[in-house]
């Protein structure tokens, strides 16, 4: 039918048309009916009302058109037709969705904005990461512009959750007073907890009592809350001198957060909906940054039909972990039975809620939205934020099974004697990267071991998820770089080449802060090398056993694969600062790079470093076999692929960055070339043939790179990164 570029011709020619600009669609007669004399404006009409309507016509075409067309008829009519795409396909899109609402015309604001006002209200989550996005893309203008634009003003209906969905009539009545809570809540009534004046109830360190407050909508406060106690934990470790110091206090105010779970809240990072139900403090770990404090939290979740909905899981004390155990039937929703020998009674009947008697500093409690539901210990009493815990969440989880897991004596010994042929390392404690042993811990080890120590392990829908808070840096490009990496990665499915990368998720919450996916079962080169002592090669020999081993064979196909990926990555996105401490290794033998600060336009500190193409050391060669194996000669035959079928698909790649690009003050933007360059290396003008001498020149060049040398020396030097 028609491509891309054909598109794009009819684009350019768009301002022809005569439409009404009112109307909410073009509205050409069909071709047939029109006598020859028809303008050729009105052809291309139909045309493109034929090409709005066939099946060809994707989310990709209609942000295109909605970001290229000048037609207000246009604009309007791929606004409506938003609404017929799946959510999720929209959804990788609501960065360049946002920006245009942010920084173009009126007229593409106005045909944005029936879909994001219909999609805010009906979700918690699609209107917290909207209104992060807003105020992140806004920050962009003159502080006088950014107060009274569009994007601010948007953020602010958002955030003062005008735009929930029609709910049901107020339960406020049923709060007769705080030590008489007589209504019992159902499924259905939760989603009125975020309308009425009983939804604003929130307790104080100063009045312990249940009082009315107004200045926040329930519906999304508890959420934000947690997400804000998260980001200033991450600020208040920055101003610590030393990791460990840091990872201490990290530990100790994460315990304090654990007395405010479970609550209705999610990990926004995370795929399926769930409530979080705790957070083992003492898993923590502050990342290695030279100037911030980043760290990973584990999460403790119970998954859930809807976290906006479902009944909040029940409080299990810690020290209630072996009775809960051996209780049965333990309903994390709002019936909870268990016994054990007597000592653990949990009931929820209409009028059998009991008070807490003191609440200790819990102004700043987020976990109130559900007063109503809230389920106290009838026999312990632990301190008030203990109990109160109900907030508000959305999203997730990443282990499938349903199951808990149990594993038999027989089972751990037939593991160990599998394992005993090669052993992965295990990393020792280092004080300088307190991070590097909790990385290293395989992922299914760490989900068991965390298991059995928690209150909830016993529960069927239990599961661990992960997450990196990052305060102080700008995750605005690498969310852009989430994207081109998403897209390649599908274009590379789609078109069969057998790269792998791996997009981890970027959650961008301001231009200074936000959450980051981890990367499971890997951990950074230059963690590999101070740990090991031993060349990469060596390493992988120690990790998965000799030469002729399917293990070793696996890892090493794995290897090429991945570092034929990262390559084509690092050349079209421009990406610098490779250092070892940016790349990481997983236990499967693939590498992942991290760390997309300096990618298009700019680099680190404009030293000069770092002007190959890519990062092939020599020790990248001998894992695939040095320079006459055949894994080498394959690690360039699939760039080669990948390069092919990237350029095929050339303008879904360079629309991401291009609407990202309007109003933006990003260091990678810097210049006016930034798009023209993109496109250049897509090199869409060469044949297969010179592609393939291309491909040959940048491996080469790469492979020669002193200046990739230098950079390497340079950050050992300044940074100690080996």
């Amino acid at each position: 039918f028609l491509t891309d570029n054909s598109i794009k011709e009819e684009d350019e020619d768009e301002e022809e048309g005569q439409k009404d600009g009112g109307s909410s669609r073009p509205d050409p007669a069909p071709p047939n009916s029109r006598p020859e004399s028809s303008s050729p404006s009105s052809s291309k009409q139909s045309w493109l009302l034929r090409l709005f309507e066939s099946k060809l016509f994707d989310v990709s075409m209609a942000i295109s058109y909605l970001y290229k067309s000048k037609e207000p008829g246009v604009q309007a009519y791929i606004g409506n037709r938003l609404f017929s795409f799946p959510d999720s396909e929209v959804d990788f899109y609501l960065p360049q969705l946002l920006n245009m609402y942010v920084h173009m015309d009126t007229e593409v604001g106005d045909a944005i904005r029936p879909y994001l006002i219909h999609r805010c209200g009906g979700s918690i989550t699609f209107s917290l990461l909207s209104a992060w996005l807003l105020g992140a893309y806004s920050s962009d203008m003159h502080i006088s512009t950014q107060r009274h634009s569009r994007g601010t003003k948007l953020r602010k209906l958002i955030l003062s959750d005008e735009l929930k969905p029609p709910a049901a009539p107020s339960d406020a009545e049923v709060f007769v007073s705080p030590s008489r809570r007589t209504h019992q809540r159902s499924k259905s009534d939760a989603t009125t907890v975020s309308s009425g004046p009983g939804a604003g109830l929130r307790r104080t360190g100063s009045n312990p009592k249940v009082e009315a407050v107004h200045e926040e909508p329930e519906r999304l406060r508890p959420q934000r809350e947690f997400v804000k106690s998260l980001l200033c934990i991450g600020k208040r470790l920055a101003t610590l001198p030393t990791k460990e110091q840091k990872t201490q206090r990290l530990i100790s105010e994460l315990s304090l957060l654990n007395h405010k779970l479970p609550a209705r809240v999610w990990l926004p990072t995370a795929e399926h909906q769930h409530h979080v139900c705790r957070v083992p403090h003492t898993q923590a770990v502050v990342l290695n940054s030279k100037d911030k404090a980043p760290y990973i939290i584990y999460v403790e979740v119970l998954e859930c039909d809807s976290f906006e909905t479902s009944p909040v899981p029940i409080r299990i004390p810690e020290t209630r972990i072996h009775s809960a155990r051996s209780a049965e039937n333990l309903d994390c929703g709002a019936v909870a039975n268990a016994n054990s020998s007597g000592s653990m009674t949990l009931e929820h009947r209409a009028g059998s809620f009991s008070t807490v008697p003191n609440y200790d500093n819990d102004d700043e409690a987020w976990a109130t939205d559900d007063i109503g539901q809230l389920q106290v210990e009838a026999e312990a009493q632990t301190s008030s934020s203990d109990n109160i815990s109900q907030f508000s969440v959305d999203s997730i989880t990443s282990l499938e099974s349903k199951e808990p897991v149990f594993i038999a004596a027989g089972d751990i010994r037939r593991r160990l004697s599998e394992n005993l042929a090669h052993t992965p390392t295990t990393f020792r404690r280092d004080p300088e990267d307190p991070s590097a042993v909790a990385l290293k811990e395989p992922w299914e080890e760490k989900v068991r071991r965390i298991r059995e120590g928690s209150p909830y392990g016993h529960l069927p829908n239990w599961r661990l998820l992960s997450v990196i808070v990052k305060c102080g840096d700008d995750l605005r490009q690498e969310l852009l770089a989430y994207q081109v990496l998403r897209q390649l990665q599908s274009i590379w499915q789609q078109e069969r080449v057998p790269l792998w990368i791996k997009p981890y998720k970027i959650l961008v919450m301001s231009s200074d802060s936000g959450m980051i996916e981890p990367v499971l079962n890997a951990v950074s080169l230059h963690q590999v090398r101070k740990q090991s002592q031993l060349s990469l090669l060596d390493y992988f020999l120690q990790e998965h056993g000799s030469f002729t081993t399917e293990a070793f064979l696996t890892a090493q196909r794995n290897f090429v694969q991945s570092c034929a990926g990262y390559s084509l990555i690092c050349y079209l996105l421009q990406v610098k600062d490779r250092h070892n401490g940016n790349i990481l290794l997983d236990s499967e033998g693939h590498i992942i790079h991290i760390d997309f600060g300096f990618i298009l336009s700019s680099s680190p500190r404009n030293l000069g470093f770092e002007t190959s193409a890519f990062k092939l050391t020599s020790e990248f060669v001998d894992v695939m076999g040095g320079l006459d194996g055949d894994m080498f000669i394959y690690y360039k035959m699939l760039m080669l692929q990948g390069l092919i079928a990237a350029r095929k698909h050339m303008e879904k790649v360079l629309q991401i960055v291009e609407i990202m690009q309007q109003g933006s003050h990003l260091p990678c933007f810097h210049g006016s070339s930034t798009i023209r360059g993109l496109k250049e290396r897509f090199h869409m003008s060469l044949t297969e043939e010179q592609l393939q001498l291309l491909v040959e020149q940048l491996v080469d060049g790469s492979m020669r790179s002193i200046t990739t040398k230098l950079y390497d020396s340079f950050q050992y030097v300044t940074n100690g990164i080996m």
